[in-house]
């Protein structure tokens, strides 16, 4: 049996990640980036697919889990009839080459543990050759190559290798797995108490740059480090999650591959780090993004690799059974070729938002960039596409897609009225957002329903255009807004949570199957709820999403409340962002309702 999502810990150097369990095993690890092939693949199959376990011989009688406070350095405490042994991740920002520290101390008795690793590089399917080096070991395989330390002696069986030692109150054993190119020189091993208090150091540091002095401080910090550690550190970008094809339906079909970097990301993850005092995040975020769209905008994708790579060719792992046996298990991702028009309105969102916040990267938007994408968009804004959640159905004129064209046009407007653009077409962009404006309140309302829908025509409820305050399309006391977000309360939200849209007979996503609650929507709702003033409902959905996150303050993508399990990609950068969000949003009591995105962001402290 697989372990909870919840019961996983991430730990990593701002290049990639790792996932470490209550049981003290790490089940997750792609080196040298967060979306290289996985050498540890227990996660989506079972230990032969490699994992590394640290864990007491003896059943603990507890296992209580911490970060160290404002840092990414985990402890976990195992508690047995013998003694009480903790166990330290971590990975040290900044390092040449990634790797995983793992310390183990005796608080009291006397406690004996294992030790196993197995090593499987390209997600399970390939065993290394292993050679002794008297501390440790060895392991390549083609181009990858992995340097293990240990403090005690090894064995080897059964293509793995194994320690069984005994450790009293005091005293203190370490070990450490550093990935090389195998075609270079092998890495010399590191202290890793030095280690430790360099990782320490660099988080306090980092944390200490924080301005946000809004409510739920500590939530939104440890929320700002996940999204920090989602971090590809040398060009900027953000990945939507450390993980792929963890299911959105136990079993089920519905499995992704998140380790890209997602325009429609741009804005909420630009006024995160700027709601966090995190100026230099920001810039290079919005350098990241300037480089993802450059060239024809009649070639750019939704998505990214973490280096830029446009090319996410999607793969099926066909060894690999699935986390619960949710298959298939893939690498890559086809969406990365879909047409979604809101993206136009994300980038021009997030331009404006930097410009406001005085980031000269983009603000400095002279170069044509944005006037070739603002005359691609209306060639094609009156066509159908695949929408934000990336249906593998048929296209429609999704409502969001539209407000999110509005976005666009009417970003274009205001960066020409401030001198941003190299071309003041802000009378003809201003008709074009009349336009979209009078077909979305048109076409996109069902009376019968009394709601904005999922696509024009359509009467099915979807959750995106909770965004349409948000954006400032509408006003949050609008009648038609003040209906919408009553139709969503009454017909989405399952046990508390807002599920996206409608799946049941005659909606269609092009998938089968059903998924869990989805939780950014849920932070939607919050801040819609915050919008119209009801903020004592805002903050007891807000509380309950706060109840999700594991006891080390992770959140996943989703959650199945009959079940009572988080479910999909861990942790989520979508999820993280909307606590982010929310929680500011409830502290700017005396914030007007609906204030647009762009200027929400441009008070850094969150107040």
């Amino acid at each position: 049996m697989s372990a909870r999502i919840e019961d996983y810990a991430l730990i990593g150097d701002s290049r990639t990640v790792a996932l470490v369990g209550r049981n003290g095993s790490i089940d997750w690890f792609c080196a040298p980036r967060i979306d290289s092939g996985a050498c540890f693949a227990a996660l989506l199959g079972d230990e032969d697919h490699g994992r590394w376990l640290i864990a007491p011989v003896e059943e603990p009688t507890s296992v209580t889990r911490r970060y160290e406070p404002d840092t990414l350095v985990l402890e976990t405490l195992f508690e047995t009839p013998s003694g009480t042994v903790a166990l330290n991740d971590f990975m040290v920002p900044g390092s040449p080459d990634p790797t995983i520290h793992r310390i183990v101390e005796c608080r009291s008795g006397s406690v004996e543990l294992d030790m196993e690793l197995l090593v499987r590089f390209d997600y399970g399917s390939i065993t290394p050759w292993v050679t002794s080096t008297g501390d440790g070991q060895l392991l390549v395989a083609g181009p990858e190559g992995l340097r293990f330390h240990s403090s005690v002696p090894l064995e080897a069986e059964r293509m793995r290798t194994t320690a069984r030692f005994t450790i009293t109150e005091g005293n203190r054993r370490t070990f450490s797995l550093t990935a090389f190119d195998s075609a270079g020189d092998e890495p010399h091993p590191l202290d890793s108490f030095a280690a430790r208090e360099a990782t320490r150091r660099w988080w306090h540091e980092w944390v200490g740059r924080c301005t946000y002095q809004g409510g739920w401080r500590d939530e939104v910090v440890r929320s700002l480090i996940t999204l920090k550690a989602l971090t590809y550190e040398p060009t900027g970008a953000v990945c939507a999650a450390a993980t792929t094809s963890l299911p959105e339906e136990l079993g089920g079909i519905r499995n992704w591959d998140y380790r890209y970097s997602w325009l429609r990301d741009a804005t909420m993850t630009l006024q995160a780090f700027l709601l966090g005092g995190y100026l230099e995040e920001a810039a290079n975020w919005s350098l990241w993004l300037r480089r993802a769209v450059a060239g024809d905008p009649a070639d750019f994708q939704i998505m990214y690799g973490v280096d830029g790579t446009r090319r996410l060719t999607e793969l099926t792992l066909d060894w690999l059974p699935g986390y619960e046996g949710s298959a298939p298990v893939r690498i890559g991702n086809a969406a990365s070729d879909q047409f979604q028009l809101d993206v136009f309105g994300e980038i021009l969102d997030a331009v404006l938002t930097a410009a406001r916040n005085g980031l000269q990267p983009v603000a400095d938007a002279r170069d044509g960039i944005l006037i070739k994408m603002l005359d691609r968009l209306e060639r094609v804004w009156r066509e159908p596409d695949e929408g934000i959640w990336e249906v593998r159905g048929p296209r429609r004129h999704f409502t969001h897609s539209k407000v999110m064209a509005w976005v666009a046009f009417d970003r274009a407007v205001r960066l020409a009225k401030e001198g941003l653009l190299i071309r003041d077409d802000s009378e003809h962009w201003a008709e074009l957002r009349d336009e979209v404006h009078a077909e979305v309140c048109e076409k996109g309302w069902n009376p019968e329903v009394g709601a904005f829908t999922q696509y024009y025509g359509s009467d099915r409820l979807d959750a995106s255009v909770l965004m349409m305050c948000q954006v400032g399309f509408l006003p949050a006391d609008d009648a038609r807004m003040v209906s919408t977000v009553e139709a969503i309360q009454r017909d989405l939200v399952v046990d508390g949570f807002v599920k996206r849209y409608q799946t049941d007979s005659g909606s269609s996503d092009g998938l089968s199957g059903d998924e869990g609650a989805f939780l950014l929507t849920t932070f939607w709702l919050a801040d819609a709820l915050t919008f119209l003033g009801r903020t004592d409902e805002a903050e007891e959905t807000f509380d309950r999403l706060r109840g999700l996150a594991n006891d080390v303050g992770l959140l996943s993508e989703e959650y199945e409340p009959h079940a009572g399990r988080l479910l999909g990609n861990f942790p989520q950068a979508f999820s993280h962002l909307g606590l982010i969000h929310t929680a500011a949003n409830l502290s700017l009591k005396e914030a007007s309702p609906c204030a647009i995105r762009a200027s929400a962001a441009a008070s850094p402290t969150g107040r």
